[in-house]
Parts: C-alpha cells; structure tokens; sequence
C-alpha cells in the first residue's frame, strides 16, 4: 500500500506559478501522475511521469505550462505550474502505480487546493 501526501497548494494571481509536490510512503516502481478537479467537474488527467525511465507525457490543456518531474531518493514527484490561469482553479491530487491514464485508478492522496484569481 502506497500513501500519497501533497503539498505546495495556494492562492495565486493569474500569470503566477506553484510547485506541487507529492511524497509517497514508498519508491515507486512504475509511476506518479496528477489529476485535478474543479468543482462541478470529472476529474481531469494533467501529467504523468514513468519512474524508470523518467520520461513524461502531459494533457493538451497544460503541455508547455505545468512540468512534472521526480525526485527518487525522496519518493516524491512535483509538479511545476506556471502562467497559471483561472481556469486552473480546482483540487490537484496526485497518484501512484495505477494502469489508467496518467497513472490513475490505484493510489490517490488527500489533495491540495490551487486557486487562480
């Protein structure tokens, strides 16, 4: 079992960046992925990065403005946002080791609320 903790979350003004984080209990065999949710909408898939190989693979609403990336030795993957915009509100949450796209369908941690004004 695989326990997700987020953090990095916040109130930022349009145009400004985050770092997201998410450590997990344990090292990651295959990979870590995040997803947010805006209220009154599914769950979005935004990025996902491959732990072996480290390479990454993104949704078209973020490409080229969020970059996720990991860091090993301390089970933790990050998401790096900028030129953040309203529509970026929503609760971001990480996952871990699941099958479905960008890594969803398994370990899910708690969320961290992002909110663009």
């Amino acid at each position: 079992h695989v326990q997700l903790v987020e953090s990095g979350g916040g109130s930022v003004q349009t145009g400004g960046s985050l770092r997201l984080s998410c450590t997990a209990s344990t090292s990651t065999r295959n990979c870590m992925g995040w997803f947010r949710q805006a209220p009154g909408k599914g769950r979005e898939g935004l990025a996902v990065i491959f732990t072996r190989r480290g390479d990454a693979m993104y949704a078209d609403s973020v490409e080229g403005r969020f970059t996720i990336s990991q860091d090993k030795a301390k089970n933790t993957a990050y998401l790096e946002m900028r030129d953040l915009r309203p529509e970026d509100t929503a609760m971001y949450y990480c996952a871990a080791e699941g099958l479905e796209a960008y890594c969803g369908g398994n370990y899910w941690g708690q969320g961290t609320q992002v909110t663009v004004s």
